[in-house]
């Protein structure tokens, strides 16, 4: 079965919990949608599990953008040089990054090195066919208009666009993307997964309190983890 998620934003047991629930195996795959890291205490331990697993495959989010670049900074010899990193740091620190980072300071400098080189082989999106159902995966996307001309795209837009989930996209394909929590794309979708449009949105949320949602993309089946 082919299974995706997004924004599990260190949400460690109940990243664990969900693999568990679909009964994840070495048939299956994984997308991982973004967003892995930060707020939430277990994104290094999400993204140390996943990278020793080939079937989990991992796209984009804004948040491993920004880790990334900072971690590689903080890491170097000469830390932060100038006044706007400093200033970016403390942002980041803000949103959820000094969890991320403490977890990564911790680490041996041989284990910093595997998950920095692990970030930078993210995807930005990707396109895949199930059970003949055409699926276009990515963090978020940008407006219709310029999704439909994709050549003038740029890989930002898959990490930081805002979607408009009232229009549809593709009349051939679902476009499934993570970065806005459902429930603030319908108030009564807090939770769960959202659908309409061939639009899927898979962010339920799970850091702040929710479930974490996944779909699997040969049945259109829901799951969530709900934590303990």
């Amino acid at each position: 079965m082919i299974y995706a998620v997004s924004d599990i934003h260190g949400c460690y047991e109940k990243y664990v919990q969900l693999l568990e629930i679909i009964r994840f195996s070495e048939e299956d795959t994984l997308y991982v949608l973004g967003d892995v890291v930060d707020r939430g205490s277990g994104g290094i331990r999400v993204l140390q599990h996943m990278k020793e697993h080939g079937n989990i495959l991992p796209l984009r989010g804004n948040h491993e953008v920004l880790a990334a670049s900072l971690l590689r900074r903080l890491s170097a010899p000469a830390g932060l040089h100038s006044r706007k990193l400093v200033e970016l740091c403390q942002l980041w620190f803000q949103d959820g990054g000094r969890e991320t980072y403490e977890a990564f300071a911790a680490l041996s400098q041989e284990e910093r090195t595997r998950i920095l080189e692990y970030l930078d082989t993210f995807f930005i999106y990707e396109e895949i066919t199930v059970n003949g159902r055409n699926f276009f995966l990515s963090h978020t996307a940008p407006e219709k208009e310029k999704m439909q001309n994709f050549d003038s795209c740029r890989w930002e837009d898959f990490v930081t666009g805002k979607p408009d989930y009232e229009a549809v996209y593709f009349e051939d394909r679902y476009l499934v993307t993570g970065h806005s929590p459902t429930g603030l794309i319908e108030e009564s979708s807090v939770g769960r997964i959202w659908k309409k449009n061939r639009h899927i949105a898979i962010d339920c949320g799970a850091v702040f309190g929710n479930p974490l949602g996944c779909i699997c993309l040969d049945t259109l089946e829901e799951f969530y983890a709900e934590g303990g």
